[in-house]
């Protein structure tokens, strides 16, 4: 499972990107554009929308519940400071797609009766493209939190974000994640569809 975010690029316009990795493969798309007024996002996922239906594939907002019950997109993801996740269930229904972000098996652990359908674990390791980031998980974390929530009862999909790259795909699934998030590697590839068509080969290993 590949989610693919959107990021800023002097190569790419926001468009432009999400119609490569829907060429190469990718089926989950996050809009993320954190400086970008209401209307201009709003503008960019009315792009989006249609080329994620020609390609069968889930597309969830960053942050912004609002225009995700607006545009009826699949679902929203939400960080730390986001609106809490019980709020947004309310106001999205019963069908949509809520991610949330952890650092920790703490707050993973933390979504226990709240619905909530995966989790974005991260930093694996400093990543430029998103600001305030929080310490570095490593290898070794994944596996330590993987193994806590799970010794926990904790069955919620964890999708491992930050800084991660074509060879980071294999040792990261062999830390019993389900799947992971990426944004610069992708966008900075000499050939994004093809680096992106690269990553779903090797995550479907484990499928």
């Amino acid at each position: 499972m590949l989610q693919f975010i959107t990021h800023p690029s002097p190569r790419f316009s926001i468009t432009e990107e999400v119609r490569l990795v829907l060429e190469g493969g990718c089926k989950w798309i996050q809009l993320r554009m954190k400086d970008a007024s209401y209307d201009e996002m709003r503008a960019t996922a009315l792009e989006i929308i249609p080329l994620c239906k020609e390609n069968d594939a889930i597309m969830v907002i960053d942050d912004n519940v609002r225009l995700t019950d607006e545009l009826r997109v699949h679902g929203v993801h939400l960080g730390k400071n986001d609106m809490p996740p019980r709020q947004a269930r309310e106001e999205l229904g019963p069908h949509a797609i809520i991610g949330v972000t952890a650092n920790t098996a703490e707050d993973i652990l933390a979504m226990r009766g709240i619905d909530v359908d995966y989790v974005g674990l991260g930093p694996f390791r400093f990543t430029t493209t998103k600001s305030a980031l929080s310490p570095v998980i490593g290898l070794d974390g994944y596996r330590d939190i993987i193994s806590a929530i799970r010794n926990a009862g904790s069955e919620l999909p964890v999708v491992a974000i930050g800084g991660i790259t074509l060879d980071d795909i294999v040792p990261l699934m062999e830390t019993g994640i389900n799947g992971v998030a990426m944004s610069g590697a992708i966008i900075n590839a000499p050939d994004p569809k093809e680096y992106t068509a690269k990553v779903i080969e090797a995550l479907n290993r484990y499928q």
